[in-house]
């Protein structure tokens, strides 16, 4: 059984088996796939999976906090696995990647920026987007 799987299970979701393959596709992505791509990895495991089932099964996924819908300005929906340990993504515009990254000098700014304004930052979201440096640019 897979991380999302169990984490549906705790949550009280009823698992049906293709709730199940669904969730072990996005067990299993090292990327941020969207409703298509998800639909393709699933009917390679259970061809009888439509996406209609994908679509109701990620916002119900979506609504029980156990993945993140991210809109990353390209016009679709993209998932990943919720996490307890706070990232953020660079967005690369060409080919669509998404690079997951950590930096504490970003978290300290952000943290500081709410202060001087007179709040206390409870949460946050960043998303950087480009586009990769020409090798002739600096």
């Amino acid at each position: 059984m897979d991380r999302l799987e169990k984490l549906c299970i705790q949550k009280g979701m009823r698992m049906t088996e293709q709730r199940k393959v669904i969730a072990r596709v996005l067990s299993l992505a090292d990327d941020h796939p969207d409703v298509e791509e998800i639909h393709r990895r699933a009917a390679e495991i259970d061809s009888n999976i439509s996406i209609a089932t994908v679509y109701r099964t990620m916002r119900l996924f979506e609504e029980s906090g156990v993945v993140e819908r991210h809109d990353f300005q390209d016009g679709r929906a993209r998932y990943e696995e919720a996490s307890e340990e706070h990232h953020d993504h660079l967005i690369d515009l060409r080919s669509g990647d998404v690079i997951e990254f950590v930096s504490e000098e970003i978290e300290q700014l952000q943290k500081r920026i709410a202060e001087e304004h007179g709040y206390k930052l409870i949460d946050h979201r960043l998303e950087l987007y480009g586009v990769p440096l020409d090798k002739t640019e600096k």
